[in-house]
């Protein structure tokens, strides 16, 4: 077989060598991560070999593409508009943003940056995760306008997790109630309780709330509030020690499923 091109592409994050014909369709791909040689047809295997061989690194593995589990099949025919996992950190914030900026300048800074802020920072932190076996999603939309700030899942269990900017503040928390600085206090654990309920019944599965606080001074817990974690975003990371909740494909399965918009949009 002559005539083999090499075309390299980014899917989901990774790299990808296509090895395509004259005519443009792929009769294998190289996965640089795995190390993989993907064939689709085993006659073509030696010619596909010697197209690759000025990119192969290591040794590789090569055979017909591994087959696709439930909730692979699934994401595949999850429609883009319905699909959550491209929501950045914060996604519901950088487009309300970009569609109102506000006034150039203003006496005080806009509340909404500081919470786009506080919810890249533990968006980042909670991506962070993915090499523990956990996957988050981001800013997803619940009816009536409001939204889960982050969705871990993981070996450890799900968690709803709601970001709070507290750079240098001092923060208080008296069950229900969240005192940031000198503010008035919010019953803000309650919300955190009902939005981690809707999630439980939208997934059919314990999820848990957890108050993620974005560079407080101090933090004062007057009692160990139920059901529910509060941690700085430096402690996040902590959460890949926790295990023995979800096997990997209850992780896989239940991230397929939340991905999914139309999950939310029955409650």
């Amino acid at each position: 077989m002559s005539g083999l091109r090499v075309v390299p592409a980014f899917r989901h994050g990774r790299e990808r060598l296509y090895v395509c014909r004259e005519d443009g369709s792929n009769i294998a791909w190289y996965d640089r991560e795995t190390g993989r040689v993907n064939l689709l047809g085993e006659d073509s295997r030696d010619d596909v070999l010697h197209a690759l061989k000025p990119f192969l690194t290591g040794p590789v593995t090569v055979g017909p593409p591994p087959v696709p589990t439930p909730a692979e099949l699934a994401r595949l025919t999850l429609h883009p508009d319905d699909d959550l996992a491209p929501n950045r950190p914060g996604e519901a914030l950088l487009v309300a943003l970009d569609r109102d900026p506000g006034p150039a300048h203003r006496l005080r800074p806009d509340p909404r940056r500081r919470a786009l802020t506080a919810e890249q920072t533990v968006g980042e932190a909670l991506d962070g995760l993915e090499g523990a076996g956990w996957h988050t999603l981001h800013s997803l939309p619940l009816p009536g306008g409001d939204r889960i700030h982050h969705l871990a899942i993981g070996p450890g269990g799900l968690y709803a997790v709601h970001a709070l900017y507290a750079r240098k503040s001092r923060v208080l928390v008296a069950d229900p109630m969240v005192t940031l600085g000198r503010r008035e206090a919010e019953p803000l654990l309650r919300r955190l309780r009902a939005d981690a309920d809707r999630a439980s019944y939208a997934l059919t599965a314990e999820v848990r709330p957890l108050l993620a606080l974005v560079g407080p001074s101090e933090v004062t817990v007057t009692a160990r509030p139920r059901g529910l974690r509060i941690m700085t975003d430096t402690e996040l990371a902590g959460l890949a020690r926790l295990g023995g909740v979800l096997k990997p494909a209850d992780v896989e399965a239940l991230h397929g499923m939340a991905r999914d918009r139309r999950t939310w949009g029955r409650l």
